[in-house]
Protein backbone atom coordinates (compact mmCIF):
# COMPACT_ATOMS: atom_id res chain seq x y z
CA UNK A 1 0.00 0.00 0.00
CA UNK A 2 1.50 3.32 -1.07
CA UNK A 3 -1.27 5.72 -0.06
CA UNK A 4 -3.33 6.24 3.07
CA UNK A 5 -6.70 4.50 3.07
CA UNK A 6 -8.16 7.39 5.07
CA UNK A 7 -6.95 10.53 3.33
CA UNK A 8 -4.98 9.45 0.26
CA UNK A 9 -1.66 10.96 1.36
CA UNK A 10 1.48 9.07 0.33
CA UNK A 11 2.64 6.83 3.19
CA UNK A 12 6.06 7.20 4.78
CA UNK A 13 8.18 4.46 6.32
CA UNK A 14 8.81 5.23 10.00
CA UNK A 15 9.85 3.22 13.05
CA UNK A 16 7.07 2.58 15.56
CA UNK A 17 7.77 0.48 18.66
CA UNK A 18 10.99 -0.78 17.08
CA UNK A 19 9.39 -1.91 13.80
CA UNK A 20 9.39 -0.25 10.39
CA UNK A 21 5.81 0.70 9.51
CA UNK A 22 4.14 2.62 6.74
CA UNK A 23 2.23 5.54 8.26
CA UNK A 24 0.42 8.62 7.03
CA UNK A 25 2.16 11.91 7.84
CA UNK A 26 -1.18 13.75 7.45
CA UNK A 27 -3.73 11.81 9.54
CA UNK A 28 -1.24 9.52 11.37
CA UNK A 29 -2.97 6.29 10.38
CA UNK A 30 -0.62 3.30 10.57
CA UNK A 31 -0.83 0.65 7.87
CA UNK A 32 -0.41 -2.71 9.63
CA UNK A 33 0.44 -5.62 7.36
CA UNK A 34 -1.83 -8.58 8.16
CA UNK A 35 -1.32 -12.32 8.15
CA UNK A 36 -3.26 -14.38 5.65
CA UNK A 37 -5.89 -16.54 7.39
CA UNK A 38 -6.72 -20.03 6.18
CA UNK A 39 -9.06 -22.71 7.51
CA UNK A 40 -8.45 -26.42 7.11
CA UNK A 41 -10.12 -29.72 8.00
CA UNK A 42 -8.85 -32.91 9.55
CA UNK A 43 -11.27 -35.54 8.28
CA UNK A 44 -10.72 -39.10 9.46
CA UNK A 45 -12.19 -42.40 8.35
CA UNK A 46 -11.23 -45.62 10.14
CA UNK A 47 -8.20 -43.91 11.70
CA UNK A 48 -6.97 -42.58 8.35
CA UNK A 49 -6.62 -38.90 7.38
CA UNK A 50 -8.04 -37.43 4.17
CA UNK A 51 -5.38 -35.72 2.05
CA UNK A 52 -5.59 -34.16 -1.41
CA UNK A 53 -2.87 -33.62 -3.95
CA UNK A 54 -2.64 -29.92 -4.84
CA UNK A 55 -3.17 -29.09 -8.50
CA UNK A 56 -2.06 -25.44 -8.33
CA UNK A 57 0.97 -23.45 -7.24
CA UNK A 58 2.33 -22.99 -4.74
CA UNK A 59 2.99 -26.51 -3.52
CA UNK A 60 1.62 -28.09 -6.73
CA UNK A 61 1.62 -31.91 -6.55
CA UNK A 62 2.14 -31.86 -2.77
CA UNK A 63 -0.37 -33.36 -0.37
CA UNK A 64 -2.50 -31.23 1.95
CA UNK A 65 -5.64 -31.29 4.05
CA UNK A 66 -8.75 -29.68 2.52
CA UNK A 67 -8.31 -25.97 3.23
CA UNK A 68 -8.37 -22.46 1.85
CA UNK A 69 -8.35 -18.79 2.68
CA UNK A 70 -11.07 -17.26 4.83
CA UNK A 71 -13.07 -14.66 2.90
CA UNK A 72 -13.60 -11.20 4.41
CA UNK A 73 -17.31 -11.85 5.00
CA UNK A 74 -17.17 -15.32 6.55
CA UNK A 75 -16.03 -16.93 9.77
CA UNK A 76 -13.24 -19.53 9.75
CA UNK A 77 -15.85 -22.24 10.47
CA UNK A 78 -17.90 -21.14 7.46
CA UNK A 79 -14.71 -21.08 5.38
CA UNK A 80 -13.67 -24.62 6.29
CA UNK A 81 -17.13 -25.98 5.44
CA UNK A 82 -17.08 -24.14 2.09
CA UNK A 83 -13.51 -25.12 1.23
CA UNK A 84 -14.02 -28.80 2.05
CA UNK A 85 -17.04 -28.92 -0.26
CA UNK A 86 -15.23 -27.04 -3.05
CA UNK A 87 -12.18 -29.31 -2.84
CA UNK A 88 -13.74 -32.70 -2.07
CA UNK A 89 -17.49 -32.68 -2.75
CA UNK A 90 -18.14 -33.50 0.91
CA UNK A 91 -20.48 -31.62 3.18
CA UNK A 92 -18.89 -31.58 6.62
CA UNK A 93 -19.86 -30.76 10.16
CA UNK A 94 -17.26 -29.13 12.37
CA UNK A 95 -16.56 -31.00 15.60
CA UNK A 96 -14.14 -28.50 17.09
CA UNK A 97 -10.95 -26.51 16.86
CA UNK A 98 -7.83 -28.65 16.58
CA UNK A 99 -5.04 -26.06 16.53
CA UNK A 100 -3.69 -22.93 14.83
CA UNK A 101 -0.42 -23.04 12.88
CA UNK A 102 1.77 -20.08 11.87
CA UNK A 103 3.52 -20.39 8.50
CA UNK A 104 6.16 -18.34 6.74
CA UNK A 105 6.95 -20.65 3.82
CA UNK A 106 4.20 -19.62 1.38
CA UNK A 107 5.34 -17.27 -1.41
CA UNK A 108 1.94 -15.54 -1.24
CA UNK A 109 2.72 -14.32 2.30
CA UNK A 110 2.90 -15.34 5.92
CA UNK A 111 -0.23 -16.48 7.69
CA UNK A 112 -2.05 -18.77 10.05
CA UNK A 113 -3.92 -21.97 9.27
CA UNK A 114 -6.84 -22.61 11.62
CA UNK A 115 -7.49 -26.35 11.66
CA UNK A 116 -10.75 -28.00 12.68
CA UNK A 117 -11.70 -31.61 13.22
CA UNK A 118 -14.65 -32.36 10.91
CA UNK A 119 -16.77 -35.31 9.90
CA UNK A 120 -18.68 -35.89 6.66
CA UNK A 121 -22.39 -35.15 6.75
CA UNK A 122 -23.20 -35.85 3.11
CA UNK A 123 -21.97 -35.39 -0.41
CA UNK A 124 -19.63 -37.65 -2.38
CA UNK A 125 -15.85 -37.67 -2.16
CA UNK A 126 -14.45 -36.68 -5.53
CA UNK A 127 -11.38 -35.14 -7.12
CA UNK A 128 -11.76 -31.47 -8.12
CA UNK A 129 -9.81 -28.87 -10.05
CA UNK A 130 -8.18 -27.83 -6.72
CA UNK A 131 -7.55 -31.23 -5.17
CA UNK A 132 -6.67 -34.40 -7.05
CA UNK A 133 -6.53 -37.98 -5.77
CA UNK A 134 -8.44 -37.61 -2.49
CA UNK A 135 -7.06 -40.44 -0.36
CA UNK A 136 -7.34 -41.54 3.27
CA UNK A 137 -3.85 -42.27 4.60
CA UNK A 138 -2.91 -44.09 7.79
CA UNK A 139 -0.42 -42.28 10.04
CA UNK A 140 2.19 -44.92 9.23
CA UNK A 141 2.02 -44.34 5.45
CA UNK A 142 1.70 -40.60 4.84
CA UNK A 143 3.12 -39.35 1.55
CA UNK A 144 6.54 -37.65 1.89
CA UNK A 145 5.74 -34.55 -0.16
CA UNK A 146 3.48 -32.53 2.14
CA UNK A 147 2.44 -28.97 1.29
CA UNK A 148 3.69 -26.05 3.37
CA UNK A 149 1.45 -23.21 4.47
CA UNK A 150 0.79 -24.94 7.80
CA UNK A 151 -0.44 -28.17 6.18
CA UNK A 152 2.78 -30.06 6.94
CA UNK A 153 2.56 -28.93 10.58
CA UNK A 154 -1.09 -29.97 10.96
CA UNK A 155 -0.51 -33.35 9.30
CA UNK A 156 2.62 -33.94 11.39
CA UNK A 157 0.75 -33.13 14.61
CA UNK A 158 -2.06 -35.52 13.60
CA UNK A 159 0.50 -38.24 12.84
CA UNK A 160 2.19 -37.74 16.21
CA UNK A 161 -1.15 -37.90 18.00
CA UNK A 162 -1.96 -41.17 16.24
CA UNK A 163 1.35 -42.63 17.41
CA UNK A 164 0.53 -41.62 21.00
CA UNK A 165 -3.07 -42.84 20.85
CA UNK A 166 -3.28 -45.66 18.29
CA UNK A 167 -6.73 -46.93 17.41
Amino acid sequence: MNYCGNCGTRLELITIKGRPRHACPQCHRINYAQLKVGAGALIEEAGKLLLLQRTQSPFAHCWNIPAGYVEIDESPVEAVVREVFEETGLHVEVDGLTDVYFFDDDPRGNGILIVYTCHPGGGHLTATHEGASPTFFPASALPPNLAGGGHDQAIGAWQKQQANYPI
